[in-house]
């Protein structure tokens, strides 16, 4: 389809300006590449991610390199056209425009505005789904594994989380309690310590924020498309009207734009209220420095607002997943002779473990089987354990089609009601799958262990595998919490006969029983685990629609499958470093960052919570030793583990040779020195490279061809795709969330205040794991009033009486309290709000 050329009036002014002037700009001409890159060195410019704030666009941070507080750039004009996710170039400016930070209680946010970033081995992420592995990816899994690209590192299996722009805001909007709660007293200063001075150059650093504008967008990683509505323009006799619409982007962050009537329904200038909601894919081209709004070029038709496959196609459009078909060049990549066979010369040159009692733990949906294990106990009373990862090497050859767009895709993405795969179904779900009673290609690790999960012995290779049974999360579960009822035939799936059920129910309780030592020790040692509250969907079968919502239960099965993938990846990065020290491909987790974690000490310090950060270990051990096990207990420990979650940044994929300083190679959630994906090939491409250098370093494959640059390189896309992926997860659940509330709502539930302000306060709701903003003036009080107790933030509210007899209700709201909420939709698209239930008699 083409496209018309959109004309501005800044475009028309600048061609007619002689004699009449240019129009005069609102943005600054950028920098240009040659003083971007002089003032780089020279310290005088900063470059770094722009995040904008969700709650409030024209607010916009990137982080400070010294990990102090992030600077603050102050609007539209400041930013310059960037987008948020950019990495742009910013130039300080001058001290007496530095922010001054005001003395708490302020409703202002600050730095919250972090999506929540906690990695996978962190967080037990579970958000089972309903039907595809993507969809189901999650149900069960959890396994740093399987668990990491959708489950689990950032909320897969259950987004960590994220259920809704509150809910992801709520890493946000607690953050901002937390920063609002800090704002002035966290530093040390109390109000009334606070100088009396508006001056920012008397005032002492620590009361000020630096603040910037951009000078240079150094990458524009935002996509540029965005779903939202179209609309005439206002003046309906001006030239402009005839030619264009206006675009509103949905994401206030992204810039209304012009748009060509060209582009737009036929039938739109005749009647525009038909499209009044009818959503639309925008793509950002061009933004002038002369006008307020950017051109833009409408690409598609999606829909209704708020039904659920238009809202979908958005998400997936704006953050540039590809869900295309598959192309033919990529196909005939493919075994084109099916059914595939083995060919003899892989019998010949694998370990044949076809004999062996090997079965998966999946989730009961799960069609990508990308993990098996096995366990046999040895003469000597120790064990032989195995670890067999579907060889996806084998079939995705270097430089091919095939290979090219598994690169760029770099990861599937799960959906609550799909998954958009990496690879081609022949692959995913056949193939490549380690299905039951099928031969098999595998990479595997095998262990000979101590009953204490000791490693006396490691071996890695190529093996052939046949899967004796498929088990779900449920069926090892049973096992485990019935030893010694061994499930009958009926109550299991089909299973080779050359196993029994007493054979497989055995070999589940010995993993189970080494995997709570492996975890213990890794406790001991120092690792860190947040478990959040994870929501899984029910969906009717017919017509997709959310039926049932509720918390995912991480239990036992699941965590003897992430234990020994844990144990795979570990190994697996020791294997491969030793080997190529300049070439590895590792993940390693940064350190929480400093200045929020600061905040945070602070503020539980305030609270009178005695939290030790000093490493992940002595903050996993505070926050499990801290609390009882009765339901108060446990909504506190989960307000908390949220608050702990935001300031922990991202892990990160990188090439080893790239980054020179091997302490920087460390992993702060597992707290082990190197460690990588090599568990889950069929749905993150890192895991093939990895398998890749494995296979070189064991002589049995071709030797590594890549460049160190070129792995990195890789890498800094994998990590850009993981972070898109995991947002694209994320508002998939807060979409079926909304949906589920209007179609089911209205909801109630016991909530947890996580964060308060001066007029508002957020909760936790925990009956479904969301958080969301209650706001005093839209509650029937009397008044409010908002007071520091000690440190502590406070909100009394006064509400109406309900009859003429009945005395006004003062309610208390502080952080930790119990309150009742109501979950109601509201009237715009995929809208909800939490209304604050009057208290009874025991919530007074």
């Amino acid at each position: 389809m083409a496209h018309a050329v959109v004309s501005t009036p800044g475009d028309r002014k600048n061609r007619n300006k002689a004699g009449r002037g240019r129009k005069k700009n609102i943005f600054e001409a950028y920098l240009s590449k040659e003083d971007v890159s002089a003032g780089l060195k020279r310290g005088e410019l900063i470059q770094g991610p722009l995040r904008i704030n969700p709650k409030k666009y024209h607010e916009a941070f990137i982080p400070s390199p010294d990990g102090a507080r992030d600077i603050f750039i102050d609007g539209v004009v400041a930013r310059n056209r960037a987008l948020n996710g950019d990495i742009v170039v910013v130039k300080l400016l001058p001290k007496e425009q530095w922010k001054v930070i005001k003395p708490d209680g302020n409703d202002k946010e600050t730095e919250a505005t972090h999506e929540s970033e906690v990695p996978e081995e962190q967080l037990r992420t579970c958000l089972p789904r309903a039907t595809v592995r993507g969809d189901a990816d999650s149900p069960d899994v959890i396994i740093e594994a399987q668990f990491d690209d959708n489950e689990a590192e950032n909320g897969q299996e259950n987004l960590p989380n994220m259920l809704a722009e509150d809910i992801k805001k709520l890493s946000v909007e607690a953050n901002e309690k937390v920063k609002d709660a800090e704002r002035g007293g966290m530093q040390g200063a109390k109000p009334e310590d606070l100088p009396k001075v508006n001056d920012p150059r008397l005032l002492p650093d620590r009361f000020l924020q630096r603040t910037a504008k951009v000078v240079y967008i150094l990458e524009k990683k935002h996509s540029r498309a965005v779903t939202g509505f179209i609309k005439l323009l206002a003046d309906k006799n001006s030239e402009l009207f005839k030619k264009c619409a206006m675009f509103s982007p949905v994401d206030h962050r992204v810039p209304r734009a012009y748009v060509s009537l060209a582009d737009c329904p036929p039938d739109f200038m005749t009647r525009p209220e038909d499209y009044s909601n009818t959503l639309f894919i925008c793509r950002i081209v061009d933004w002038k420095e002369d006008s307020n709004f950017a051109i833009g070029q409408m690409t598609k038709s999606l829909g209704q607002a708020g039904e659920i496959e238009p809202e979908t196609e958005g998400i997936l459009r704006e953050y540039g997943v590809d869900f295309s078909d598959f192309p033919q060049e990529v196909l005939a990549c493919l075994p084109q002779r099916l059914p595939w066979v083995i060919p003899p010369e892989e019998l010949a040159n694998r370990r044949d473990l076809r004999k062996e009692c090997i079965f998966t733990i999946d989730p009961s949906t799960a069609k990508d089987l990308d993990d098996a294990l096995s366990c046999k106990q040895l003469a000597d009373g120790n064990f032989e354990v195995g670890v067999h990862i579907a060889d996806v090497s084998y079939f995705v050859l270097e430089d091919t089609a095939l290979d090219k767009l598994a690169s760029e895709r770099a990861t599937s993405v799960y959906l609550v009601q799909k998954v958009i795969p990496m690879l081609p179904k022949l692959l995913c779900e056949e193939l490549c799958s380690l299905n039951p009673l099928r031969d098999r290609l595998t990479f595997s690790v095998l262990w000979k262990l101590t009953p204490e999960g000791k490693i006396l012995d490691e071996w890695f290779g190529r093996t052939i595998i046949c899967s004796c049974v498929k088990l779900s999360y449920d069926h090892a579960q049973s096992m485990i919490e019935c030893p010694e009822k061994v499930l009958s035939p009926e109550e299991l799936p089909p299973i080779s006969p050359q196993h029994t059920t007493e054979e497989i129910h055995w070999a589940v309780l010995n993993l189970h029983r080494i995997a709570k030592q492996l975890r213990k020790q890794r406790f001991i040692d120092g690792a860190l685990r947040l478990d959040q509250l994870k929501l899984s969907f029910t969906l009717d079968k017919e017509s997709g629609m959310p039926q049932g919502c509720y918390v995912y239960q991480y239990r036992d099965s699941n965590k003897l499958v992430e234990e020994f993938m844990l144990l795979a990846n570990m190994a697996v990065a020791h294997q491969i470093y030793r080997s190529f020290p300049a070439q590895a491909l590792l993940r390693r987790h940064p350190p929480p960052q400093t200045k929020m974690l600061n905040d945070l000490m602070e503020f539980c310090d305030q609270m009178g919570l005695g939290i030790d950060f000093s490493s992940a270990g002595a903050l996993h051990k505070s926050l499990n030793e801290m609390f009882g096990a009765d339901k108060y207990s446990e909504a506190r420990k989960a307000v908390l583990t949220n608050m702990f979650s935001r300031p922990m940044q991202m892990a990160l994929y990188f090439c080893t040779g790239v980054l020179k300083d091997e302490t920087l190679f460390h992993h702060y959630a597992l707290n082990v020195p190197l460690y990588t994906h090599f568990t889950s090939p069929i749905r993150r491409y890192p895991d093939i490279i990895v398998h890749r250098l494995l296979s070189a370093s064991l002589g049995s494959g071709r030797p590594v061809r890549l460049w160190k640059e070129a792995i990195q390189e890789q890498a800094d896309h994998c990590n850009d795709r993981k972070m898109a992926s995991k947002r694209v997860q994320e508002l998939s659940a807060d979409l079926f969330f909304s949906v589920f509330v209007r179609e089911c709502g209205p909801l109630e539930s016991e909530a947890m205040v996580m964060g308060v302000l001066n007029e508002a306060f957020d909760v936790l709701v925990l009956r479904f794991g969301v958080q969301k903003r209650i706001y005093c003036n839209a509650l029937p009080l009397v008044g409010f009033h908002f007071q520091k107790v000690g440190k502590k933030p406070e909100l009394t509210l006064v509400w109406e009486e309900e009859t003429p007899k009945q005395e006004a209700a003062h309610q208390v709201i502080t952080l930790f309290t119990l309150v009742d909420v109501v979950l109601k939709a509201d009237n715009a698209p995929l809208k909800y709000s939490a209304v604050l239930k009057r208290p009874g008699p025991e919530r007074e």
